[in-house]
């Protein structure tokens, strides 16, 4: 052990302990008591009488344990300290150094001064186990960065040839524009919060100064940003998911929005909902829950704030997938002649496919919170909505562009028109 432990040797497993939100909450609360055992020592140093005679090593605080004046030529036992995470598991168990005949602490080949914590370090087995949960997060993280990764390349193009083509400016073709422009921000928020809480708890500790500047709210700004940037994302997702629904319903069953070539209301439920969530989800952090970067929810009471607005707006997406399921069933079987427009037929086949996608995996978990799961229980719901979340922006732009007949019908315009140009230019 030497030197340049100092913090770092006193929560020598926090980084290990994933995800991250979780790190610096353990990080924090260990800070808090290090400094309380810090000043404990220093206030003991000032007030214990010295020894009377013989030589001793003087005492002192070495960034991990408090050592008394020790006799020459003995060892010191001092307790585990009180600040390790995993205190109650070692709360026997004793640190040790070494006084040495000329009165000096005893060092080892580095020079530095040796100490044994071998008593007040984890058990090996509870390590691994964190280790393993580390991979498994580790595996979670690549798993939906990629999946956001590539649907925000798919949905930027799709995006692009959606709104480049005069022919497919419509009120539905306007929706499925801003379904996937929520979906772009989601995708980019999600990899900026990712990667301020890497630059936020991500740092290197070298002394107890770089705990407390990690700490701070000045160093937490601009993860909190980021933090609430991905929730009002992530909101106003589920609300255009929301606002495709309510169309779909509006052009098959009942106008809801009667004027069919305006989509203001569209614009209101899809981005303006999610303020009305979010604003007072972040009062409550800023009031009641001011810590780190907003990441952990100590009080799952504000946490429904966000999450009940996404879970009811699943389960009217699920309902309205089932009335709308039964009318184009009893349609196809009614008779060949539908009074429907084809179109209307193969936009209800395409939303079909991504409502269910949507709102299912919030249905089926609609019970099973985050502070109820536990266990494999817990890993599988993870993985499931992390899959579906991350890969569900890829599979909107297939559907509602690329496999689209309409948007492939200009594009092979536009190819036809292009090599024609082409053609006779080169003539």
């Amino acid at each position: 052990m030497g030197r340049t432990l100092n913090i770092k040797a006193l929560i020598p497993l926090l980084f290990f302990m994933l995800p991250k939100t979780a790190s610096g909450k353990v990080l924090e609360q260990t800070y808090l008591k290090w400094v309380q055992y810090k000043q404990d020592c220093v206030e003991k140093i000032k007030h214990e009488p010295l020894p009377q005679e013989g030589l001793f090593c003087n005492r002192t605080f070495d960034s991990y344990a408090c050592w008394p004046d020790t006799p020459a030529g003995s060892m010191v036992n001092v307790s585990c300290p009180f600040y390790l995470p995993w205190f109650d598991k070692v709360s026997q168990g004793f640190v040790r150094r070494r006084c040495g005949s000329n009165g000096l602490w005893e060092t080892d080949e580095s020079g530095h001064v040796w100490r044994d914590i071998s008593e007040c370090e984890e058990e090996t087995e509870v390590v691994s186990q964190e280790l393993w949960l580390k991979r498994l997060m580790v595996g979670f993280r690549t798993l939906y960065t990629v999946g956001y990764s590539l649907s925000l390349s798919t949905l930027i193009m799709a995006l692009i040839i959606i709104l480049s083509f005069r022919k497919l400016h419509c009120t539905r073709n306007y929706i499925h524009a801003n379904l996937f422009l929520s979906f772009i921000l989601r995708a980019v928020a999600v990899i900026v919060k990712d990667a301020m809480l890497d630059r936020h708890l991500g740092r290197d500790i070298a002394k107890h100064t770089d705990v407390a500047e990690m700490l701070s709210h000045q160093a937490a700004i601009g993860c909190r940003i980021a933090q609430v940037m991905m929730q009002y994302c992530v909101l106003a997702n589920h609300y255009w998911f929301f606002g495709e629904a309510i169309y779909l319903y509006s052009v098959l069953i009942s106008c809801v929005f009667t004027d069919n070539n305006k989509y203001l209301p569209y614009l209101c439920l899809g981005w303006g909902t999610p303020l009305v969530f979010v604003v007072p989800w972040v009062v409550m952090k800023v009031l009641k829950e001011n810590k780190e970067c907003w990441a952990v929810n100590e009080n799952m009471n504000y946490w429904w704030i966000i999450r009940l607005p996404v879970l009811a707006a699943s389960l009217i997406n699920f309902l309205i997938f089932m009335k709308i399921l039964g009318v184009i069933f009893s349609k196809l079987r009614g008779n060949i002649h539908s009074r429907y427009p084809d179109y209307k037929l193969r936009l209800a086949k395409a939303t079909l496919t991504l409502i269910p996608l949507f709102g299912i995996h919030e249905v089926i978990f609609i019970f099973a919170t985050d502070e109820q799961t536990t266990g494999v229980l817990r890993y599988i719901k993870v993985f499931f909505t992390l899959f579906i979340s991350s890969f569900q922006g890829l599979l909107v732009a297939v559907l509602y562009c690329y496999a689209n007949k309409e948007v492939q019908t200009e594009l092979r315009r536009k190819f036809r028109s292009w090599r024609t140009e082409t053609a006779i230019f080169v003539q």
